[in-house]
């Protein structure tokens, strides 16, 4: 006969497979999907935005047995992608793969848009949060965000900060660290991430922030210096750096993230599976795995806790926004 022990192992053993299975789950009372869906990405190929997407479409076509297609829609800084899902049937059959930038920034740099930033879509799951880190030239005499704040207090106006582009995640972000830094820097803008690092690299800029998937190979050949992290907390894949808040900058806090969202008016119901289903998806090792190789980390959560921060992130950067008087191009 089984000893107790035994029976409550076998039992550990099978709820901890039923947690990282992917069974077709229970379906709604519509039978959804019952035809594939169109999972729109608001950037071309190749970046953050798109492999992640790519990753869930697979995993997700596993889940349900019905096809997860990524459909790229790049374009006015991503308006194209929203407002062809803030208009789309609210039926389940097209979702996007949201970001920081045209989900929350763009509410507060552009005065009109098509559709409502927060009213016209409903948050299924917040996904994934990618560190934004900030960079120096390595020949410039500064180690620490303190010892860059007070080189920059001590040459007011001679450091230079690239970013990638007006209005982009990392000029806002430099924008929020120069209000809570109390210093004086000048923004010098380009056209993306690479060619802002690429001018740190050459000297002719002083510092930048990036996300940690733009910067990694630059980091890891000591072309660029990290002093810390835009994140709340360390994040595991760059634990070594202290965040710019512990570094003295209380407060300070940026992320590149990711989630998923559905046009208003889906049913319940449907975002409820999708949520079930995302959340399966991303607890499998080899999807953490592969994330956290991109430099991101995972996050999951409710739905209501996505569309709160959501709202949170419209409302910190349209403050930044409008203190800087930053305009689109």
């Amino acid at each position: 006969m089984e000893t107790s022990t035994r029976r409550g192992l076998l039992r550990a053993a099978s709820a901890w497979a039923s947690i990282y299975a992917l069974p077709t789950l229970a379906q709604p009372s519509s039978g959804y999907p019952t035809k594939p869906v169109r999972f729109v990405v608001p950037y071309p190929p190749g970046g953050a935005s798109d492999v992640t997407a790519r990753l869930l479409a697979d995993k997700l076509t596993e889940s349900y047995g019905q096809s997860f297609l990524v459909d790229n829609k790049p374009g006015a800084n991503g308006i194209l992608a929203l407002d062809l899902v803030a208009k789309a049937p609210a039926d389940g059959y097209t979702i996007l793969m949201g970001n920081v930038g045209p989900n929350a920034i763009n509410a507060g740099l552009y005065p009109k848009l098509p559709f409502d930033p927060l009213k016209s879509f409903t948050p299924i799951m917040l996904t994934t949060s990618v560190p934004i880190v900030l960079l120096v030239n390595p020949s410039l005499p500064v180690h620490t965000t303190q010892e860059l704040i007070a080189y920059a207090k001590a040459h007011p106006g001679a450091v230079k900060f690239a970013s990638g582009g007006p209005g982009s995640a990392t000029h806002l972000t430099a924008e929020l660290f120069k209000d809570m830094a109390g210093i004086d820097i000048v923004h010098v803008p380009y056209k993306g991430d690479v060619p802002a690092m690429t001018d740190v690299i050459g000297g002719h800029v002083t510092m930048t922030f990036a996300t940690s998937i733009a910067a990694a190979s630059n980091i890891s050949s000591g072309r660029l210096r990290v002093l810390g992290t835009a994140s709340k907390t360390r994040p595991k894949s760059l634990a070594a750096y202290p965040t710019i808040a512990e570094a003295g900058v209380s407060g300070f806090e940026s992320t590149s993230w990711g989630g998923v969202l559905a046009p208003a008016g889906t049913p319940p119901a449907i975002i409820k599976s999708l949520h079930t289903h995302l959340g399966r998806v991303l607890a499998q090792p080899d999807v953490r795995d592969r994330l956290g190789k991109l430099g991101a980390d995972v996050v999951a959560g409710t739905s209501e806790e996505f569309g709160s921060y959501l709202q949170s992130e419209v409302t910190k950067w349209s403050a930044v926004i409008k203190t800087a008087g930053i305009t689109p191009e």
